[in-house]
């Protein structure tokens, strides 16, 4: 993943943070700060969705003229609390917020208010809304309820499992829209719900362990399509192969690649691009002095095999 570069020796204490972070390039030190510095702080930038939402908004910014450190909490709130701190001294124009721990960072949340810097929160909504200019996000309750409705039409008599990352909002509401839906499907029976991270390393091992001790499983929702992925790997693994129907939420291309070949029966599509872009502007429309809607959702779409193609980013 490459990100802009940081032009100016007076940001070269962020330059450092990006690169004990695993972030950034190298910056031409030589050439002078241009345009306002604007952040962003992702809970990982190890799945498509965040590179995607990071390049909305770096087009947004680099297309005034401005700039963008980008930051990867690698999934650790402490780091992010850290990375953000930091950047914080900063006095970027905006921050935008992507929180590891939903409820984790009110304390990140006051420092930027105390230093007068607006927060944007992009994909995963916080608890303490207050505290934030506005919130950008995914219909993620409906994501989950398309999810649970393509599932209920193949299979109305499913015994599921959820696979949930429960420190995330984006994903305690996909998880509420999924039963939500399946409260109207009564044929439906929920097994198990266990966290798994969002990441396709930690559900393989947790699909593996649902299969063994579940023989009449025959659905898996993970929140997302890497979660899915390793839920497609341990059921093939398992010879459990066109026998366990797997709906997630992400509309990734890997996501469509998998549909497309019969694995993955569904994806409730996200738009990480456009949800970056809207970020940005609301970013820019509260520095012109506009007003800015607090609440903001962005509509999901449904991914099945007949439009999977249109996702997939193959010809």
């Amino acid at each position: 993943m490459k990100f802009p570069p940081l032009l100016a020796a007076a940001f070269a204490p962020v330059f450092a943070m990006l690169l004990l972070s695993g972030c950034g390039r190298p910056a031409d030190t030589a050439a002078p700060a241009k345009g306002k510095l604007f952040a962003v702080s992702f809970q990982t930038l190890n799945n498509p969705f965040f590179v995607e939402l990071n390049e909305g908004i770096r087009k947004a910014v680099e297309s005034r003229g401005d700039r963008l450190v980008t930051l990867d909490a690698q999934f650790n709130s402490l780091k992010q609390k850290g990375d953000v701190a930091d950047v914080l001294q900063q006095k970027p124009a905006a921050l935008f917020l992507n929180p590891v721990n939903w409820e984790g960072v009110k304390g990140t949340l006051l420092d930027a208010r105390r230093l007068g810097v607006p927060v944007i929160v992009v994909d995963a909504p916080v608890s303490d809304p207050e505290l934030v200019l506005c919130q950008v996000a995914s219909d993620n309750v409906e994501a989950g309820r398309l999810a649970c409705e393509a599932l209920a039409a193949l299979k109305p008599n499913a015994r599921v499992a959820i696979l949930h990352y429960s420190v995330n909002k984006a994903c305690i509401d996909r998880v509420d829209g999924f039963k939500a839906e399946m409260a109207r499907h009564p044929g439906m029976k929920l097994l198990d719900t266990q966290d798994a991270k969002g990441t396709t390393e930690a559900a393989r091992p947790v699909m593996r362990d649902l299969l063994g001790r579940f023989p009449e499983l025959d659905a898996v929702f993970p929140i997302n399509d890497p979660g899915a992925i390793g839920c497609i790997s341990a059921i093939e693994s398992a010879g459990k192969a066109g026998q366990v129907t797997v709906v997630t939420v992400d509309g990734s291309q890997e996501g469509a690649r998998a549909i497309l070949a019969g694995k993955l029966h569904s994806t409730s599509a996200q738009f990480p691009k456009q949800i970056g872009r809207i970020a940005a502007e609301k970013a820019y429309d509260h520095l012109a002095g506009k007003p800015v809607d607090k609440d903001i959702k962005v509509p999901v779409k449904l991914v099945r095999r007949e439009n999977a193609a249109e996702f997939s980013g193959t010809p």
